[in-house]
């Protein structure tokens, strides 16, 4: 009988579509260890451009290598031509990442086939995408709309970035390119918060069994990212990670979190403990809270903190992002309300953050019932009877304009 070998996690990255085959670039490019990246695309002279281990053209013949043109049906039929192909380079995988960029064609219908394949594989499968910017047009909000749907139906855990928020951390003088650069930068963030838990040997170690404990059959899941250096810089670096504009809803009420801390090797015991703390009491009291931390002397002074919130009750965080983006800004608006939420609480400069994952998700909808009560005030239309009063001040106004003999002109 074979003795038993060492096992490590097989980790595969698929990205899909333009968006997602630039955000395994970017990946690649800052030396992302321990996974393998493949490209997949209906547009040949994209994948040619890709520095990739593997690349799979699925539009040689459906679309004759010239792209989907932001057809999802035609991303969808051409990953199914494929299906076969799909499977043979993701067989053997632990776990596969599917990224993509939602809205256009390749990524938006082609993501679910291929998260439907490897999970039919046996892969704990997570979809990490983004929500296009508001100036990319209704047109492909709406199709990104319909694609999250569908790709929720067949991943374990699907992380969604809206690229609107990250409008809120840039300068206005961004161009395009860097905001566009800036997405694919919190796509790698992702899922490096999750790979480098598995690959990297930490400070405190996990493994791919911790993980999948917290996202195997998860739905929908937050991310948050923060960095801090100076004092506090742990406890700062999870503050922002839990308050981050890019969570589109709050922890609350989150029954798995993977928390991952990388620092140098300063990094302290109790700074850890703080961090760590901090989070767990924005997640929900009986969470399973998945923690690891990381060594890198690169970072120098840095402190970095990565949340994945999931496994929420009834889909809480879908509605309440729904509802952040009819108020606009969401980090904005979710503080406006903590104060209201929080009253009990001393003002200090880092409670009104807080509280914002303390419950909000639940209370602020029924609070947005109320504000429709503003609509009596509408019944200021009833005043406008004064609007009678006007016509006899005419004839009034008339008369003494005739008894002072004022000029035609000014009549």
């Amino acid at each position: 009988m074979a003795a038993p070998q060492n096992y490590l996690a097989v980790i595969k990255v698929v990205g899909i579509g333009g968006g997602g085959v630039n955000a395994i670039n970017r990946m690649i490019e800052v030396g992302l260890k321990g996974v393998e990246f493949i490209a997949i695309n209906t547009d040949a002279q994209a994948l040619l451009m890709s520095d990739a281990d593997v690349k799979l053209d699925v539009g040689r013949e459906l679309t004759r290598g010239l792209g989907a043109g932001a057809n999802p049906d035609v991303g969808r039929k051409a990953a199914e031509d494929h299906r076969e192909e799909i499977e043979e380079v993701l067989k053997g995988a632990d776990m596969v990442f599917v990224t993509a960029g939602e809205g256009g064609g390749t990524g938006t219908g082609g993501a679910p086939v291929v998260a439907n394949i490897a999970r039919s594989l046996g892969a704990l499968t997570i979809g990490v995408v983004t929500r296009p910017f508001t100036f990319e047009g209704r047109r492909r909000a709406n199709q990104a709309e319909d694609g999250i749907a569908g790709l929720r139906d067949e991943v374990d855990t699907l992380i969604v970035i809206p690229n609107d928020r990250l409008l809120s951390i840039s300068d206005r003088q961004v161009s395009v390119l860097d905001a566009f650069k800036s997405a694919d930068q919190v796509l790698l963030s992702g899922v490096q918060g999750i790979t480098d838990l598995i690959t990297t040997p930490g400070l405190i170690n996990l493994d791919f069994a911790d993980v999948k404990s917290v996202m195997s059959e998860a739905g929908s899941a937050l991310m948050g990212i923060g960095s801090a250096r100076g004092d506090d810089r742990a406890v700062a670096a999870a503050e922002m990670a839990i308050s981050s504009p890019l969570l589109e809803a709050s922890i609350d009420g989150a029954r798995g979190v993977l928390l991952s801390i990388s620092g140098g090797s300063d990094l302290g015991l109790f700074e850890i403990n703080e961090a760590a703390q901090l989070v767990s009491e924005a997640a929900h009291p009986e969470a399973n809270i998945i923690f690891g931390a990381v060594i890198d002397d690169a970072l120098g002074d840095e402190v970095r903190v990565t949340v994945i919130a999931a496994g929420f009750d009834g889909g809480q965080p879908p509605a309440k992002g729904s509802r952040d983006k009819v108020l606009g800004s969401s980090y904005g608006s979710g503080r406006e309300e903590t104060p209201a939420a929080a009253a009990p609480r001393p003002a200090t400069p880092a409670e009104p953050v807080r509280p914002s994952f303390g419950g909000l998700g639940n209370v602020t909808p029924r609070t947005e019932e109320p504000a429709p009560e503003p609509a009596p005030v509408n019944e200021l239309p009833p005043p406008p009877p004064v609007s009678p009063h006007v016509p006899p001040a005419r004839p009034y106004q008339d008369s003494t304009a005739e008894e002072l003999d004022v000029p035609d002109f000014l009549k």
